[in-house]
């Protein structure tokens, strides 16, 4: 596929000539720029700053699409998600899921109790940082039903990062002001239940867990023997008084509700 860059920039650049253009607006003319190099069938932008529950800058969804996408999203599941986990590295570029996600993601119960609702086949986003310590995604969505982006899709999509990232810093370059004006930040890696006091290192290990992380690459990512990871899984699952990872995802979700 041949595309004309220098036509999608000459196109894209009325926007950079109205700086009061608003947020519907510059993602539209996005998501139509990204959609004649590659099929999609949903995009959505949001905003990530630290913990604070990300903004939706735009999206194409639906009423449905939108409570599952984004309302249930923003309660909580967010502080899961491997695209989220790489805005606030950050990790600058074009990811796709896959190349973002643990080793037992598929297994996990983010994404089994979350993730399996959004019914996509693969997600790819541009990970865009700003000033305010806050980075813009911009992510592009194949419905099972299309399946996954091809190598060529890719490709092109890569191609023209510089021009997201450029059109992005300009209608997004600060967020600070908006964050600031946003819901309070939850606490970091809320503790399940109110009782039970948990350690920070396990407070740690939760997340990492119903992220899909084995054992073994928790113990990589925290510098720690797999043997003392699953430790302290006992540990945490005697404490809560729970035996799945069911009744962990549901003791940390309820913690969001509660001090969130």
């Amino acid at each position: 596929m041949s595309v004309d860059f220098k036509s999608l920039f000459l196109s894209a650049s009325i926007l950079w000539d109205s700086g009061e253009a608003m947020d519907e607006e510059v993602g539209r003319r996005l998501a139509d720029m990204l959609g004649a190099l590659a099929r999609f069938d949903y995009c959505v932008i949001f905003a990530y700053c630290g913990e604070a529950r990300p903004i939706d800058l735009y999206s194409t969804f639906d009423e449905r699409e939108y409570h599952v996408f984004v309302t249930l999203y923003q309660e909580g599941p967010y502080l899961l998600d491997p695209f989220y986990r790489a805005a606030t590295l950050p990790r600058p570029g074009v990811w796709r899921m896959r190349e973002l996600a643990p080793d037992r993601f598929f297994a996990s119960e983010y994404y089994r109790t979350y993730y399996v609702e959004t019914r996509l086949a693969e997600e790819i986003g541009f990970f865009i940082p700003v000033d305010g310590g806050a980075t813009v995604v911009l992510s592009l969505m194949r419905a099972q039903g299309t399946g996954l982006f091809r190598a060529g899709d890719i490709d092109l999509l890569r191609k023209a990062e510089p021009l997201v990232a450029a059109m992005i810093r300009r209608r997004w370059g600060d967020l600070g002001r908006r964050f600031a004006q946003a819901e309070p930040v939850p606490p970091s890696a809320p503790t399940p239940g109110s009782r039970p006091t948990l350690t920070q290192r396990e407070k740690a290990i939760i997340q990492l867990v119903l992220q899909g992380h084995s054992s073994e690459s928790i113990g990589l990512t925290l510098g720690i023997a797999t043997g003392t990871v699953k430790v302290h899984r006992r540990n945490i699952y005697r404490k809560l008084g729970i035996a799945s990872q069911t009744q962990l995802m549901s003791h940390y979700l309820e913690s969001l509700r509660v001090n969130g």
